[in-house]
C-alpha cells in the first residue's frame, strides 16, 4: 500500500468520524422584542430592544438610549444596533456603552406624517396624518416604559430617515426638549408643500446636537435637507453642535448606515 493511499485512507476515516460527531446548535441573543397595548393608539405596539456588552453585570451603571425610528426587525434594527455595538468597542470609543429600542412599525405612513393639503401626498399616501398621536405615544407611554423597564441615563437620542426623518424633524421642531440628539437622514420634508419648512424653529429649549445628511438622492431632497439645517443654524449657533453632511456617493437606499456611523463620530456625547 503507497504511502499517498494510507494518508487518503487516514483522511476518510477521520471525516466519518468527525461527521458522526454531535454537533451543537443553540440560538444568539442579541436583542430581545416587547409587545405591550398603546392606550393613546389603540394598537398593540411592538420595540425591539438591544443592551450593550456588560449591562446585566454593571448593575450600578445607567446607559444613554438611542430611539430608532423604522426600528422593525427586518428593517433598520438589527444594522443599526450592530453599529452601535461597533462604536462600543473600548478600542474605537466611537459611543459612549448605549441601549437601541428600535420602534417596530405598523403603518409609518400614518404614524410619520402629520395631515397634507397637497393632493398628490392624499393620493399616494391615504392613511397619513398620524404623526400627533404617534409623537404622544412616544412621549407619554414609549419613554416612560424604557425608563420604568432599562437603566436609562438621561441622554436619549432620536434616529430618522427618510419619513422617519419627516417626523424626527417634527419632533425637533415642537418637542425639542424630548430628545437631547437628533440624526436625520434623508428627511421628507417636501411633505404638504414643505410646510414644516415654512414654519419659525423658535424651541422653548435646545437639543444638544443636531445631525443632518442626505445623499445624491435628487434636488428636492437635496435641497430641502440642506434647508432644514440653514433654518436651525441661527438658534443654535455656538449653543449646540450642528453637522450636515451631503453624502455625493451615496443615493437614498443606502445613505442612512453610513450616515449613522459618522454621526457617531461627530457627536460629542460627553
Amino acid at each position: 500500500m503507497t504511502r499517498a493511499l494510507v494518508i487518503l485512507i487516514g483522511f476518510m476515516l477521520c471525516s466519518v468520524a468527525f461527521a458522526k460527531s454531535e454537533v451543537h446548535s443553540e440560538p444568539m441573543q442579541f436583542a430581545s422584542t416587547l409587545t405591550f397595548k398603546s392606550q393613546i393608539l389603540q394598537q398593540n405596539r411592538s420595540i425591539n430592544v438591544y443592551l450593550p456588552a456588560g449591562y446585566h453585570e454593571n448593575k450600578q451603571q445607567k446607559y444613554p438610549v438611542i430611539y430608532l425610528l423604522d426600528g422593525s426587525k427586518d428593517e433598520d434594527f438589527i444594522h443599526i444596533a450592530g453599529l452601535v455595538q461597533f462604536a462600543n468597542f473600548p478600542w474605537l470609543n466611537i459611543l459612549p456603552p448605549s441601549i437601541v429600542v428600535g420602534i417596530s412599525n405598523q403603518d409609518r405612513k400614518h404614524d410619520f406624517t402629520t395631515l397634507s393639503n397637497n393632493a398628490l401626498d392624499k393620493r399616494d399616501l391615504p392613511t397619513q396624518g398620524g404623526a400627533k398621536s404617534f409623537i404622544a405615544f412616544i412621549e407619554n407611554e414609549l419613554r416612560p416604559l424604557v425608563e420604568q423597564r432599562y437603566r436609562t441615563s438621561q441622554s436619549n437620542t432620536l434616529i430618522g430617515q427618510s419619513l422617519g426623518g419627516l417626523l424626527a424633524s417634527e419632533i425637533l421642531f415642537h418637542h425639542t426638549t424630548l430628545f437631547d440628539h437628533y440624526v436625520i437622514i434623508s428627511p421628507s420634508l417636501w411633505w404638504d408643500d414643505e410646510s414644516l419648512l415654512a414654519k419659525p424653529f423658535s424651541p422653548a429649549g435646545l437639543p444638544k446636537s443636531v445631525y443632518i445628511a442626505v445623499g445624491k438622492e435628487g434636488k428636492v431632497m437635496e435641497r430641502v435637507a440642506k434647508q432644514l439645517h440653514d433654518k436651525i443654524a441661527p438658534q443654535l449657533k455656538d449653543k449646540a453642535q450642528l453637522h450636515f453632511r451631503y453624502f455625493e456617493e451615496l443615493d437614498h437606499g443606502d445613505t442612512l448606515h453610513l450616515a449613522v456611523y459618522d454621526a457617531f463620530k461627530q457627536i460629542q456625547y460627553q
